[in-house]
């Protein structure tokens, strides 16, 4: 039954904007990267002797940011298709589990956003060869910069997927998510255990894999409470 679920939500998706955001997301970062890299090539590129680290470092610092609003405004408009056609009596009066259903909506997604960081890693490789950093790609670190920022920002994910379900005024939701990339973009001296600060991966303590743990867990742990409230609650 989930799967069925995910499929009809993936066709309610069909016509909507939220595909152009998946690609709008790695789009915007990579074009402002191009656009620095233009204006101060000489001077970035003299910053450190590995061109390519120390391009995935400015790529990091934009991914952040991008990857919280896209976070906020993708679980708003999955979550905003039943709110606005009153769907969620109707689906939920199907034999289906209600967990099932918040369960679809986080994977969901997850997969818009995991299209997103393919694009981001693809396009890093063709910035880094349109700049003539040289054909040693490494690969292995631009899929981390790609992917890392996303696994640790599934507690946000979750968090706000169970906002925008549950409410039906989405101005709340939204307005969380974009506070939440406002402080994310200056929380690189926050203390390790807030969570808006993962996605950046940096620590004096602790490597990036640990943020990625920590999101994967507390992912998880977040993703069973919404859920369990969601079922809780009376659906109108």
């Amino acid at each position: 039954m989930m799967i069925q679920i995910f499929k009809a939500d993936l066709l309610k998706m069909k016509r909507k904007w939220v595909w152009f955001l998946s690609f709008l997301g790695p789009f915007g970062v990579i074009s402002l990267q191009a656009v620095n890299y233009g204006v101060r090539y000489d001077y970035l590129v003299g910053l450190n002797p590995d061109v390519w680290g120390e391009l995935l470092k400015n790529i990091n610092g934009l991914v952040t940011i991008s990857l919280i609003l896209g976070v906020a405004i993708l679980a708003s408009m999955t979550a905003n298709v039943e709110h606005q056609q009153n769907a969620w009596k109707q689906l939920l009066a199907l034999p289906v589990r209600k967990g099932s259903a918040f369960a679809s909506k986080f994977l969901l997604n997850i997969i818009f956003l995991l299209i997103a960081c393919l694009l981001l890693f693809v396009g890093t490789i063709i910035l880094g060869l349109s700049l003539k950093f040289g054909t040693e790609i490494p690969y292995i670190a631009i899929l981390r910069n790609s992917f890392y920022p996303l696994a640790a920002a599934l507690p946000i994910l979750a968090l706000q997927t169970w906002l925008s379900i549950t409410m039906t005024n989405q101005a709340v939701p939204l307005t969380i998510g974009i506070l939440g990339a406002i402080v994310s973009s200056s929380a690189y001296n926050a203390a390790d255990w807030f969570m808006w600060k993962w996605p950046l991966l940096m620590s004096d303590v602790h490597e990036p894999v640990w943020f990625v743990g920590m999101g994967l867990l507390v992912g998880i742990i977040l993703l069973g409470f919404g859920a369990l409230d969601f079922t809780r609650r009376d659906v109108k």
